[in-house]
């Protein structure tokens, strides 16, 4: 009877006689319970809910209709206690606990859950941690980092138990083996579900920063007990759940505000991000709300081994390279004959790279026994404490959208740029929070106003991106270029075609200096040009030039070139300095000349405000 009279009073909008004065559908339309059922406000209108898992949903229409969901799941917390754990109050606790205690549900059965209370007593929730793998170019899905949430037990800090705590993570669900360029693809275009996970964290610690060799930064937020608790229980419901995924909107990040918006009613975190979320920004906005607590930062094997071997001379990198591959060599009289200041160095330098060797790789015998010998010399002979700069915390640099605006001449044509870049980071852009080298662009837009009120688009670049990561004497990892989209360029007649590209390269980046690194890529490239006989043209090249971090900002000076197989040669030469103004807004000098077989070269100097904005 209970149940008729609720459903009923939902459909009339009426009050709850026997329970809260609070009206059905007004309860319907409330913030929690629309997060409860992860849903938004439809493009057209109405309701729908980013679960794409009807199992989810107790009403027929519970993907789009909060209402009905609601009445669906009052009706079902009175079925009979017998059903156990497969009873809609073990199944869905948060929904369960939130109507109990709004409408004053005094009567309803009590199913034994003892599936979630064995599950929830296992997890043992009393805070929580928000972790930010640092971003990791070699991965299409951790370019722009990641993030996760950790949670902790009651005494994580006065036991040092991190490591059994749980880590509690949305990616992407594939099966299959699919190559990185088919992974990027259908991740831009949410052709994988999205599902919650709740894992130990020893092994996400593992995965990002041993295999992937990433910085960790953890931020402990300042949620009670109680909301921690109220974030887990509702992970309980989302478990085999299947959600939409997509890398820019709908992702990791988004997801993980969504649950704290669980744990603690009223804060508004998902509404800032109407179209991208990307991690940076969204710890940012956990910032801005007031949430964080502490932040600890954790290096990664890489960070750390290169902090190791700093100090060291080129002899003595040789010999971090010769007692890695042998640890006989430990007890040779040319390396016994080493300081013994010096030894303890070389030596934690050889273990830490062996380690770091061995990431990601089946253990063997061979260096396991390596790996002992080593550790052994760095216990017999300790080196100093190694001590790490804690490099400048990821949401203090700039924000990811950035708005372009430019003046400059082409030759005797001055010119007037607009443009607009969703993400993220470029190699001049100003570089707090970034590493030296490291360029991400993504949905890119730039137009261009001549003289006489003459517009035309001058390039529309789909995705950009350069890891420019130097080699030395132990770690020698290759530098990667690759790119696409719409681009002007010399053609016929004094003309600038406007045609679709796609291009990459591979090579080398060197430490010349303090903050300067040069490089070299090899490069290829398709064109659809209209000036070319033949639909697609391809042709090899070069990109080689400089990178130095300098006290106004990064100046780049490069030089590329094109070799087509039809005979058309192209090449470039261009120089870039920004002026970090402040971390929002950075001020560009750029300066090129474009040479091609099919016109005369051409000179082109531009003045470019870039402002840093989400």
């Amino acid at each position: 009877m209970k149940r008729t009279f609720a459903a009923l009073a939902l459909s009339l909008s009426l009050p709850l006689q026997a329970a809260s004065p609070t009206p059905l559908a007004t309860l319907a339309a409330d913030p929690y319970w629309i997060a409860l059922g992860h849903y938004e406000t439809g493009k057209l209108g109405g309701w729908r809910s980013y679960v794409d898992d009807q199992a989810f949903f107790l009403a027929e229409a519970g993907a789009s209709d909060p209402a009905a969901e609601l009445a669906a799941t009052l009706e079902a917390l009175y079925q009979p206690a017998e059903l156990g754990d497969r009873h809609p109050q073990c199944v869905y606790p948060a929904r369960t606990r939130w109507l109990k205690e709004r409408l004053a549900l005094t009567d309803l059965p009590s199913p034994d859950c003892a599936e979630y209370r064995a599950w929830f007593a296992d997890v043992n929730p009393h805070s929580t941690v928000l972790v930010f793998p640092a971003a990791y170019l070699n991965s299409p899905s951790s370019m722009f980092g990641h993030t996760l949430l950790r949670i902790d037990q009651a005494d994580v800090d006065s036991h040092n138990t991190a490591l059994l705590s749980y880590a509690l993570n949305f990616g992407a669900f594939i099966e299959g083996d699919d190559n990185s360029i088919l992974y990027a693809w259908r991740g831009l275009m949410g052709g994988y579900p999205g599902l919650f996970a709740l894992v130990p964290y020893r092994e996400k610690l593992s995965e990002y920063s041993r295999l992937e060799n990433r910085d960790l930064w953890e931020y402990r937020l300042n949620l009670s007990p109680e909301e921690t608790g109220r974030m887990v229980e509702h992970v309980w419901e989302l478990k085999q759940v299947r959600f939409d995924y997509f890398f820019f909107d709908e992702n990791c990040s988004y997801r993980l505000l969504e649950l704290l918006e669980i744990a603690r009613p009223g804060i508004e975190l998902t509404e800032h991000f109407p179209i991208t979320a990307i991690p940076t920004d969204t710890v940012r906005a956990v910032k801005d709300a007031g949430l964080i607590e502490r932040i600890d930062y954790r290096p990664s094997r890489e960070r750390e081994l290169l902090g190791r071997a700093a100090p060291l001379g080129a002899a003595e990198k040789a010999w971090v390279l010769s007692l890695a591959s042998d640890s006989a060599q430990l007890g040779a009289a040319p390396f016994q004959s080493l300081q013994s200041e010096r030894r303890a160095l070389i030596q934690d330098a050889a273990f830490r790279l062996v380690r770091y060797r061995a990431s990601g790789e089946a253990r063997t015998g061979e260096t396991a026994e390596r790996s002992f010998q080593l550790l052994g010399a760095v216990n017999r002979n300790p080196p100093p404490p190694l001590a790490l700069q804690r490099p400048l915390l990821p949401e203090e640099g700039h924000q990811s959208r950035t708005w372009q605006l430019a003046g400059g001449s082409r030759e005797d044509r001055a010119f007037a740029e607009y443009g607009l870049r969703m993400a993220y980071h470029d190699l001049n852009d100003n570089l707090d929070g970034f590493p030296l080298g490291a360029q991400i662009e993504i949905a890119q837009l730039k137009l261009r106003q001549y003289e006489g009120n003459h517009w035309q688009v001058q390039r529309l670049d789909l995705a950009n991106i350069r890891s420019l990561t130097p080699r030395d004497a132990l770690l020698q990892p290759w530098s990667w270029q690759v790119g696409g989209g719409l681009e002007r360029v010399l053609g016929a007649d004094g003309d600038s075609p406007l045609v679709a590209h796609v291009g990459g390269g591979g090579g080398a980046t060197w430490q010349l200096g303090a903050g300067t690194l040069g490089f070299a890529l090899a490069t290829a490239r398709l064109e659809h040009n209209r000036d070319f006989a033949a639909f697609v043209a391809p042709a090899l090249g070069f990109n080689t030039g400089l990178l130095w971090r300098n006290a106004l900002g990064n100046l780049t000076l490069e030089a590329a070139g094109d070799y087509f197989h039809n005979g058309e040669v192209r090449r470039r030469l261009s120089l870039n300095q920004q002026w970090e103004v402040r971390t929002d807004l950075g001020l560009r000098l750029s300066a090129q000349r474009e040479f091609s077989q099919l016109a005369a070269p051409v000179n082109e100097v531009k003045l470019e405000l870039r402002w840093y904005h989400y």
